[in-house]
């Protein structure tokens, strides 16, 4: 009598969908800590190593950059960015040295001959000095946005979670705490809301 043999199950088993969950929100964690390090990097610190001074403009230029959309490339119309930049002569606030072919992104175009309040970031890496405020703000735009990622992460982490549809987050929501899921909810929230604001202020600053 011939035996019949039931075919293997395509979908993981909870166990194997937990323990990918949980390496998903080990990952996640690990891509906030980088974030976090950028912020920390390119706002206060490269802030602080940064040589100050000021920018003599000679000239401003825009900058265009376009590209085509595909949905509409039959009536030709395309879409694009424009960047301010302006040229000059940058001198340290020490007056100590001279750079007469500086160059640096600018929210303006600005007159020959306006003096601007710049740094050197780099070797020739120049950018406008909007303050503490500012270079707080960078930092805080990268922090804030690292605690969507670590608040996801957690959540894997804890419950198995691994974005496997409905079910997956059904049978996470059912083994996570009220006050996790909570306290993760509001990570996100803050998150998204500080990496808004964040940008604002340095838009503005």
């Amino acid at each position: 009598m011939a035996q019949l043999h039931g075919n293997a199950p395509t979908n993981a088993t909870p166990e194997g969908r937990a323990g990918l969950g949980r390496l998903i929100g080990a990952g996640l964690i690990l891509v906030s800590v980088v974030l976090l390090a950028l912020g920390a990097y390119l706002g206060p610190y490269s802030y602080a190593t940064a040589t100050p001074g000021k920018l003599t403009v000679e000239t401003c230029t825009v900058d265009y950059k376009y590209r085509s959309s595909s949905s509409s490339t039959s009536s030709g119309s395309r879409k694009g960015t424009k960047t301010k930049w302006c040229y000059g002569t940058f001198t340290t606030a020490d007056g100590s040295t001279k750079d007469l072919n500086a160059e640096l992104r600018s929210d303006a175009l600005y007159q020959r001959g306006d003096v601007l309040d710049a740094f050197k970031a780099g070797d020739t890496s120049y950018q406008q000095d909007h303050g503490w405020v500012g270079a707080v703000a960078v930092g805080c735009a990268w922090w804030f946005g690292a605690l969507v990622p670590l608040g996801i992460g957690i959540l894997s982490i804890t419950t198995g979670f691994a974005f496997g549809g409905t079910s997956d987050f059904r049978r996470a929501r059912e083994a996570a705490s009220q006050g996790l899921l909570g306290t993760v909810f509001v990570m996100i929230a803050v998150g998204v809301v500080g990496f808004v604001v964040s940008l604002l202020v340095t838009f503005f600053v």
